[in-house]
């Protein structure tokens, strides 16, 4: 009867095993003395990836060869030199003259070993032993170096499954046709990944055409891949790591702590799972994914803290970033957009290196005038003609890596005044118009206009080359000194209306334009949205995409005296960025934040922020509001951490900067208060 059950076990392990046929064919190599094949196998990779079950499989080849098995299991015996070899008796009896098979499984757990099985227990087993040692780590230098061991020993690198056996495995587990690509995209080749998510696949079968991994996937997934951690700072330490492109000590300094810091990145770098590069560490997919998920699960609050420190941090190294690493590091701050609702304009475009930016050549211009022809008409062609005569340093020019070959340009306009270059074309003409009817140019200010993003194969779409682009444009957003506006010209308002209202950019005129096509402009005034808050309004958001309800004081349409008002003003501004702070104020109770944020679909704390931001400039627009501007904008948008440093930042006596700063909110509540009466009154 059991030995019924056990063939039926390994039949039903048999059908279940796919790939790793390069592993099996070293390990038959061994098996049958082969020249070249090594009497030591390591075998090593993260968590899940499949070692237990191919030991399994080596254990299954090597009886039906007639050979000895000894399994020892890491996990399960005593990790010393005693425990060991009890282990290995009591599970095979290997000894002198045996055609022992060797197996280790779970070698991590007892790693301090490795030493004394390398020089002393493996060299004393019989000539025609096959060793396979399984752990996640892989084997130390001490064997590498030894050229006594060099070889004998074989390293395997388990890699995740291939996609043919991907697919295989989850025929196999009986996961339907139309629910193998979501599972394939979230576990990739990953078998434990893809074993847990088949069986959840498999248990809600049914008419459903997506799928989505549960807590309990991911929870299992987790106690696999990562296992048990020794603190909560390792756990937070680990966390940014999975959120993150790539992590540097720098970075964790500003998530967990300078004192944590370097032990913590220390301790990440010793991971089986960690890799590390020029631009600091990074984790294996799959546990960047899980840790990533999870988290966003248990505690969304505290993913969003996360988020937001690292953000900051990759803000200040694209702001002080100097050559190439500038695109490095904005590419690692838009990293993070991937997370939330703006995802699908970021998450398919992995695979960069294809093309690259470069300058424009003279050579260039005929090309750039014939792609903007064929994509837009002669009008755009004829524009861009102008363009290149007047303003040839505003393009971009992006090539193909291989061949070197001119295959999309950008026009990136900066404009310091209105000429006649500018009246030439009808679409900066109209920008023109906006900015002097809403809000002109100050001296020493410019704004930065995006006229052409022109590439024949993705038109209009989202591509890598339009990735790049976008990155270039954020990089002038972030460094530009004196940035007034910003406008983006799309011919598809459709598709990217949603990402361009999460970067603060509101349409603001559409042009109708050749082949019946229609242009519609995107703006944002940068005086009124401060580089912090507008990276603060770029966060994921929510984990779904429905709007945040306001937790005021009191129902929507309140209305507040003027002195509880005036209060809730100042409390506003001093908590300008905690945006739970903010979420409390009474404020978001008033009119005027429920019209700002259904006009902009923004959510109400994101309107009051701006409406703050846009009330504060318009203090430049009085009498002698210029020191009563910079007294507030110093204190509350740029937030030294005391007044004294405020009064020091300016060059100002400690009574006058305070004399300003008072004088600066009390306008600020009269011209929010002025503004909530108009509203409710035409309400």
């Amino acid at each position: 009867m059991s030995g019924s059950l056990a063939e039926r076990l390994n039949s039903a392990r048999d059908r279940a095993f796919v790939g790793r046929s390069a592993e099996l064919r070293r390990f038959r190599a061994a098996l049958r003395r082969e020249p070249g094949a090594g009497a030591v196998l390591y075998v090593h990779g993260p968590g899940g990836v499949g070692k237990s079950a191919l030991l399994r499989r080596f254990a299954d080849e090597a009886r039906e060869a007639a050979r000895t098995v000894v399994e020892v299991d890491g996990r399960l015996i005593d990790p010393s030199p005693l425990g060991f070899e009890f282990e290995a008796a009591r599970t095979g009896g290997a000894g002198p003259g045996d055609d022992v098979v060797l197996l280790v499984d779970a070698f991590e757990r007892c790693q301090g070993l490795e030493g004394w099985l390398r020089d002393r227990y493996l060299p004393h087993l019989p000539e025609r032993a096959v060793v396979v040692i399984a752990g996640r780590l892989p084997p130390s230098t001490a064997w590498t170096v030894d050229l006594a061991w060099s070889e004998a020993l074989e390293v395997l690198p388990l890699a995740p499954l291939d996609p043919a056996a991907s697919a295989a495995l989850l025929e196999r587990r009986g996961v339907a046709t139309a629910l193998r690509a979501p599972v394939l995209s979230f576990a990739g080749g990953h078998p434990l990944a893809l074993t847990l998510a088949a069986s959840v696949a498999v248990s809600e079968a049914g008419p459903r055409v997506t799928w989505e991994p549960t807590p309990d996937v991911i929870s299992d997934l987790l106690a696999a891949l990562v296992g048990d951690l020794p603190s909560p700072t390792h756990r937070m330490a680990l966390e940014t790591a999975a959120h993150t492109m790539t992590t540097t000590e720098g970075l964790l300094k500003a998530v967990i702590g300078e004192a944590d810091a370097g032990p913590m990145f220390t301790w990440l770098r010793g991971l089986p799972f960690a890799q590390y590069g020029r631009h600091g560490l990074f984790l294996h997919d799959l546990v960047r994914e899980v840790l990533d998920r999870d988290l966003r699960w248990r505690d969304p609050q505290g993913y969003e803290q996360m988020h937001r420190r690292a953000g900051h941090h990759l803000l200040a190294r694209v702001r002080t970033s100097s050559g190439s690493e500038v695109m490095s590091a904005v590419r690692a701050l838009t990293y993070l957009k991937r997370y939330g609702p703006m995802a699908p304009y970021f998450q398919d475009l992995d695979q960069e290196g294809d093309v690259y930016e470069d300058t424009l050549r003279p050579e260039d211009h005929d090309t750039l005038v014939r792609m903007a022809e064929e994509v837009e008409g002669e009008r755009s062609a004829r524009i861009v003609g102008h363009w290149l005569a007047h303003r040839p340093s505003a393009f971009l020019v992006y090539r193909r890596t291989d061949t070197r070959e001119t295959v999309a340009f950008m026009t990136w306009l900066r404009l310091t005044g209105r000429g006649e270059e500018a009246d030439a074309d009808p679409v900066v003409s109209a920008a023109w118009d906006h900015v002097e009817r809403n809000a002109p140019l100050r001296p020493g200010e410019h704004l930065l206009l995006c006229r052409f993003m022109v590439d024949p194969e993705t038109y209009g779409g989202i591509s890598h080359v339009g990735h790049l682009m976008q990155l270039r444009i954020c990089v002038d957003w972030i460094r530009s000194q004196g940035l007034g506006w910003s406008f983006i010209l799309s011919p598809d308002a459709t598709l990217w209306s949603p990402l361009m209202s999460h970067l603060g950019h509101r349409p603001v005129f559409d042009t109708p334009w050749d082949r019946e096509r229609t242009f519609t402009m995107f703006a944002c005034d940068w005086r009124v949205t401060p580089l912090e808050i507008w990276f603060d309004r770029t966060q994921p958001g929510a984990l779904s995409e429905t709007p945040v309800t306001p937790a005021a004081d009191g129902p929507a349409g309140e209305t507040l005296t003027r002195t509880d008002f005036d209060r809730a003003v100042r409390d506003a501004l001093r908590a300008l960025h905690h945006p739970d702070d903010l979420r409390a104020n009474p404020l978001l109770s008033c009119r005027t934040v429920a019209v700002e944020a259904e006009y902009g679909n923004t959510d109400p704390v994101d309107s009051l922020r701006r409406l703050l931001t846009e009330t504060v400039a318009a203090l430049l627009d009085e009498p002698r509001g210029a020191k009563a501007h910079r007294a507030v904008v110093t204190t509350f948008l740029e937030r030294p951490r005391t007044q004294e440093a405020s009064a020091q930042r300016l060059g100002l006596p400690y009574s006058t900067y305070r004399r300003h700063l008072a004088h600066g909110v009390e306008r600020v509540c009269e011209l929010l208060w002025r503004r909530e009466r108009s509203e409710a009154s035409s309400g």
